[in-house]
Order: structure tokens, then sequence, then C-alpha cells
């Protein structure tokens, strides 16, 4: 869920964020959150950010359960590349 922030900054920061934005192809938005993310990435080592495409698949395929994942996805790999 995406949540607005309001910031004061220097005025020259600003432009030279705005300027290294354009140049990779991103918005400030972006970049303020990619930081945020790089100097918290330490202390959320805990919590996973799971997308809402992950989260609206989660439960949509039901298994038997006494099946082995691991076993099955080794078969898989042996048939599909012997």
């Amino acid at each position: 869920m995406n949540a607005k922030l309001t910031l004061k900054l220097n005025k020259r920061a600003i432009e030279r964020a705005k300027k290294y934005a354009v140049k990779n192809k991103k918005s400030l938005s972006a970049l303020v959150e990619n930081y945020f993310n790089l100097i918290t990435e330490e202390e959320n080592t805990d919590e996973l950010e799971i997308s809402p495409n992950v989260l609206e698949l989660s439960g949509i395929i039901k298994l038997p359960k006494d099946i082995d994942i691991k076993e099955t996805y080794r078969k898989h790999l042996e048939e599909k590349y012997l």
C-alpha cells in the first residue's frame, strides 16, 4: 500500500536528485523508497513484503498433505534434463 510522505529538503539536493532520477529513468519516490529500504534492510530481515499478485495467487493450488515437494521437483528435473 502506498502512502504520501512530505519532506523538506535543500533545493540543491532536490535538483540533483531530480537529475539523477531522470538519468536513471526512476521517479523521486522510487529513489526515496529504495534508499529507505536500503538503510533499514538489516533491521527488517524478519519481514518479507509479499506482493499483492503473490498474495492473490497463494492458496490456489491444493496439494496432498503427504507429498514430498523436493522429491517431486527432483523427479521433474530428472525427466526434463535426462
